[in-house]
């Protein structure tokens, strides 16, 4: 599997250029934070009610 990742960079370097290539990669991993940090709030949130929830009904 990490070949074909090698591989599929290689491709990309080759056929958009290096800066591109290299902008589009921090592109999709900064998307990928965003989304973790996005569902981690989402769950945060979630928890935060469920708890406030359970205190009232005690």
């Amino acid at each position: 599997m990490p070949i074909l990742l090698f591989i599929l960079i290689v491709i990309l370097i080759a056929q958009i250029g290096f800066w591109d290539t290299l902008g589009a990669l921090f592109g999709a991993v900064g998307a990928l934070i965003l989304f973790v940090l996005i569902v981690a709030a989402i769950i945060g949130v979630g928890v935060n009610m469920a708890v406030r929830r359970a205190r009232r009904r005690l």
